[in-house]
């Protein structure tokens, strides 16, 4: 039977662990179902799929009207999350979860966490599922290696491929803190 449980960390973080059932031919799971969470509406929603190579790191990004349901089809990540909501009991909180091959779990972000990930495989494939259509108004982002944060990427600082947009985000000293309490709740 699946389980979700909500983190212990990071208040409305959930973590999926799905029955799995395998043999010799290989194995199947559900990766999702939008019952499981019920607080949210999935009546828009829309799947997307992340390809990366060793080293990528994605992220810190948040959202102010999506959350995110990750599930990692092929590989390894390591998903790092800090609570960004100045009202929340978590507020500055962090959490890293490994997840794919060695650890099959589904992840649900919601708004106000800033997430990211970084690839700790030779590649990896992520699905992820939100809960409303992309726009680029709602994307925003923290610097990954924040020192306020103190995430633990699982990386040599060395190794990190960034894009030029995620190298540009700011510290989360440096975001108006009055843009932070306008998060949609859940």
């Amino acid at each position: 039977m699946t389980k979700i449980t909500e983190s212990e960390h990071i208040k409305g973080v959930y973590i999926v662990e799905p029955s799995v059932f395998g043999d010799d031919r290989g194995r199947f799971l559900e990766s999702f179902r939008k019952e499981w969470f019920p607080q949210r509406s999935w009546d828009v929603f829309q799947t997307n799929r992340s390809e990366s190579v060793r080293g990528v790191v994605r992220g810190l990004h948040y959202h102010y009207h999506q959350v995110d349901y990750w599930f990692v089809m092929s590989g390894m990540i390591r998903a790092c999350l800090a609570d960004i909501r100045p009202n929340s009991p978590t507020y500055k909180a962090t959490q890293t979860i490994d997840m794919g091959d060695d650890h099959l779990v589904g992840l649900f972000i919601p708004v106000g966490v800033a997430h990211g990930f970084a690839t700790i495989s030779e590649r990896v494939i992520l699905t992820y599922i939100v809960d409303n259509y992309y726009n680029n108004s709602d994307e925003f982002g923290v610097k990954w290696d924040d020192p306020e944060l103190g995430i633990d990427w699982g990386l040599d600082p060395a190794d990190v491929v960034l894009s030029g947009r995620d190298s540009g985000n700011p510290l989360l000293k440096d975001i108006d803190p009055a843009t932070l309490m306008n998060f949609d709740s859940l």
